[in-house]
């Protein structure tokens, strides 16, 4: 449904914090489902931890509100621009099941839980091969910068 260049036109993250790679579903006011393909290359692997490569949880709940932000920008109705910008303001009920690790693909689900006076909450989680990997409750907030 979005490929990494129609992400980026949305998003203003790039590499290395640019955690999605493909979106694979997307339904306006309802949720999204998207994929980010973990690498040994990428630049966390080498200190955490040098002999056993594992996803820092942080960044898994980063790669989930990227998701999430996706699906509140697409839902928004607001012309998007080089000044837009989504804004993490909250995570509610974070919990890691399983450790992700290069080779793995992410599978990134949000669906939105509210909407109220400028602020979008979803619920998230990761899955890995049908394994849940983390989930939470995520808020966040639209901006347009000066």
């Amino acid at each position: 449904m979005m490929d990494i260049t129609q992400i980026m036109k949305f998003l203003p993250h790039r590499y290395p914090f640019l955690l999605v790679d493909r979106v694979l579903e997307l339904v306006p006011n309802e949720r999204v489902v998207a994929i980010k393909n973990v690498t040994m290359n990428e630049p966390h692997f080498p200190g955490h931890f040098p002999h056993h490569p594992v996803m820092p949880g942080v960044l898994m709940i980063e790669a989930l509100a990227q998701t999430a932000g996706l699906l509140a920008f697409k839902s928004s109705g607001k012309e998007i621009t080089e000044n837009s910008v989504i804004y993490f303001v909250g995570i509610d009920g974070a919990r890691f099941k399983r450790p992700v690790v290069p080779g793995d693909q992410l599978r990134m689900e949000a669906s939105i839980l509210r909407h109220t006076r400028g602020i979008w909450k979803f619920a998230t989680k990761a899955t890995v091969d049908g394994q849940l990997a983390c989930e939470a409750e995520l808020m966040c907030t639209l901006k347009e910068l000066d």
